[in-house]
């Protein structure tokens, strides 16, 4: 008797890293659009004479902002190296890894942190205040639900489940989307002011 071959294997679900995408596209739009009301703002209050958008007594920390962008540059390496590493079913360098993003991540939290008390603005003091802390406060909130993330794919990963590698590459592509994130906070907040 004869029988048919066997089906070829299903292609592999992705609904993880599918998410990660839709949500990333979903605050990117949120994002994106306080951006664009923050410049439409600055731009009407800069046409009108005589008239300044951010206080003249504020200074902004540049070298803190700058060493924040620039360390999302190691957050993106070590997110890379998870994925690497989670290919090659290296647990020890996975848990590395993951470790050294959640420290950068940390110590980009206290930058900002340092830049809220450094600029020492008030949230009700003016409408570039309220803006500032709406776009840096978001910022905050997506390094904290990085952190979160990085932790869940380390239980998950070094927990035993080293054949979900698919969350591992939604981890990177999530401090890929916050790293251009804060690219555009950057350059539109700490650099043109």
């Amino acid at each position: 008797m004869h029988a048919l071959p066997a089906a070829p294997a299903p292609a592999p679900r992705r609904q993880l890293f599918v998410g990660t995408a839709v949500a990333c596209a979903a605050i990117a739009t949120l994002y994106g659009g306080m951006v664009a009301l923050f410049l439409r703002f600055r731009q009407s209050t800069l046409a009108v004479p005589e008239s300044e958008w951010k206080p003249a007594d504020v200074i902004v920390p540049e070298v803190a902002t700058n060493n924040m962008l620039i360390a999302f540059l190691a957050v993106f390496v070590f997110a890379q190296w998870a994925v690497y590493a989670a290919r090659r079913d290296n647990r020890s360098h996975v848990g590395l890894s993951l470790g050294l993003v959640g420290l950068i991540a940390i110590a980009i939290v206290n930058g900002q942190a340092f830049v809220y008390r450094q600029m020492d603005l008030g949230v009700r003091d003016g409408t570039y205040q309220t803006f500032f802390y709406a776009l840096t406060g978001t910022f905050l909130v997506l390094m904290i639900a990085g952190l979160v993330f990085t932790f869940v794919t380390a239980f998950r990963f070094l927990g035993g489940r080293t054949r979900d590698r698919e969350i591992v590459s939604a981890h990177a592509m999530f401090w890929y989307f916050i790293g251009a994130v804060y690219s555009i906070l950057w350059f539109v907040v700490y650099v043109t002011k």
